[in-house]
């Protein structure tokens, strides 16, 4: 059984439809990306399958429970949390505040959360006070994450996690999404434009064009495939 699952996915704004006939599924404890051009439909796809943007068509389905008529926060209690694109925090409350913030919906778990996630971002730690709109934008992207660990997630969606971030921070950022996949058994979905850096993460990877999903396998193969290298790495 996956854990989550989307079949048929229509989606999108009034009357505009963003995407369309959109089907995936994410296995316990997998890193899957789903990679794409700036405005194909990748965050509305998300929003859709946590309740955010209303699917027209279609279902989703999580830990096998129909969920397409839950709404966000039903979502989230289940342990579905997504990193939002830009970060979203909370600018004038600290690292701590926005940590607690995370937890909640997960108030049991929040000290052992707290001191996990303080052990994975130790820069986070030793500014605990600090206010988050005075951190750069690495440590913002960290912050970001942090709180979504504190909702105990089990499926964890980051969504473009690598934006305006500079080529070494994107690296040690990557670092810490396989180490808390590989030491946390946490299944991630992955969403980036990255795609490079998105192929040699994630065990499978879903290519999305015009809100349609058109290509999928695992990521080892399709860094060989030629239109998507020629698409999406210029080579």
């Amino acid at each position: 059984m996956s854990m989550l699952k989307t079949e048929k996915i229509e989606s999108g704004y009034d009357e505009t439809i963003i995407v369309r006939d959109a089907s995936i599924s994410i296995e316990d404890n997998e890193i899957v990306a789903i990679i794409g051009s700036n405005g194909v439909g990748k965050t509305t796809f998300m929003k859709t399958i946590m309740g955010l943007c209303p699917a027209n068509k279609g279902k989703v389905f999580f830990n096998g429970q129909d969920i397409t008529l839950l709404d966000t926060i039903k979502r989230v209690e289940v342990g579905l949390i997504m990193v939002p694109e830009g970060k979203k925090l909370f600018p004038l409350m600290t690292i701590k505040e926005n940590l607690l913030m995370g937890a909640y919906k997960a108030r049991r778990q929040m000290n052992k959360n707290l001191e996990f996630v303080l052990e994975m971002f130790p820069r986070l730690k030793e500014r605990l006070n600090q206010v988050a709109a005075t951190l750069s934008g690495g440590e913002q992207q960290m912050l970001a994450i942090a709180r979504g660990l504190m909702a105990s997630p089990k499926l964890l969606i980051l969504d473009e996690p690598s934006l305006g971030l500079a080529p070494f921070l994107i690296e040690d950022m990557y670092k810490t999404i396989i180490k808390i996949n590989q030491d946390q058994g946490l299944t991630i979905l992955l969403v980036e434009q990255n795609v490079y850096k998105a192929l040699k993460t994630a065990k499978r990877t879903y290519v999305i064009e015009n809100g349609y999903i058109v290509m999928e396998g695992e990521s080892s193969k399709l860094l060989n495939d030629e239109h998507l290298r020629k698409t999406y790495l210029g080579v």
